[in-house]
């Protein structure tokens, strides 16, 4: 919702490139995204700090009853924890920071957005700040009492992963909340202390940002495994198939020899008199041998 505000705000404009500096025109909508990022970074008290920590340590007590693959799990939530906090302040950093790279048509026009947008951001950013640390206990996640959710949470086995969850070494939650900080510290220094590095970096790792930047040319993939060869097949049925097996055996076929006959009949209506006599006299001739050899 918060970014739709600020599209808003901007005359549609969704790139964030095209966007910076503009906190200071809508301070409402650049309150609210930043309650908003600071909740899903996990940051300490907000409501995405008691979700996302619980995930991470249900995961990690899964991965020491001796599920093998909640390690790997676990690994990959650390590592989306860290990119969800580069990217989410980078878009604070992009959006509302810096100097203003939009034109100056589109910043003369920069406005808050209306009430009917303001106010669900209002209420959302209230639940993002107040819900985790009121609602922990009451929906029985803390204490591990699944009685709230009925069916809705299931754990398969004998553990308990929640309440494993509750006695996980130290470090988990150190490096929990460490990966949050680094992700912060990378956007910092970045899209704000130094905004000409994301250029560099991509200079120096071309081909990955290459790869990265085209979306791991999944586009390209689906193009070419399914697009061109559905086209190719299309076509191939279309002048195969279609032109010259169909049209040219049924349709077309039956008109050439439609054709071809009432060209050579039209070519026995000459309108010549002598002509017609010698055809009369020719069938004359076919009806007699034919009476006669009858006979």
């Amino acid at each position: 919702l918060g970014a739709g505000s600020v599209i808003h705000a901007m005359s549609d404009e969704q790139d964030m490139r095209k966007m910076g500096g503009i906190y200071k025109h809508i301070p409402l909508t650049y309150a609210m995204m930043l309650i908003g990022t600071l909740a899903i970074t996990g940051f300490p008290l907000l409501s995405g700090y008691y979700s996302k920590d619980m995930i991470l340590n249900s995961v990690y007590a899964a991965s020491t009853y001796g599920q093998s693959s909640a390690n790997f799990a676990f690994w990959i939530g650390m590592s989306a924890a860290l990119l969800t906090a580069f990217y989410s302040w980078r878009l604070i950093f992009l959006t509302f920071h810096g100097a203003p790279r939009a034109s100056e048509q589109v910043m003369s026009h920069i406005h808050e957005s209306p009430k009917v947008m303001t106010v669900p951001l209002i209420i959302l950013s209230v639940g993002a700040v107040f819900a985790g640390a009121v609602f922990a206990n009451v929906f029985g996640i803390v204490d591990a009492d699944l009685s709230f959710w009925h069916e809705s949470i299931v754990m398969i086995g004998d553990h308990n992963v929640l309440e494993g969850a509750e006695n996980i070494p130290s470090w988990v939650m150190y490096l929990s909340k460490a990966v949050g900080v680094i992700g912060f510290g990378l956007a910092f220094i970045m899209y704000w202390l130094w905004p000409k590095l994301p250029a560099i970096c991509a200079s120096i790792f071309k081909p990955i940002y290459l790869f990265s930047y085209n979306k791991w040319y999944i586009d390209e993939l689906y193009d070419l495994l399914f697009v061109r060869s559905t086209k190719a097949l299309g076509s191939f049925c279309h002048q195969i198939i279609d032109v010259r097996i169909i049209d040219a055996m049924i349709p077309n076929g039956a008109a050439k020899i439609s054709d071809k006959l009432s060209i050579g009949a039209s070519r026995l209506q000459n309108g010549l008199v002598y002509a017609y006599a010698f055809a009369m006299l020719i069938g004359m001739i076919f009806l007699v041998g034919y009476v006669l050899h009858g006979f």
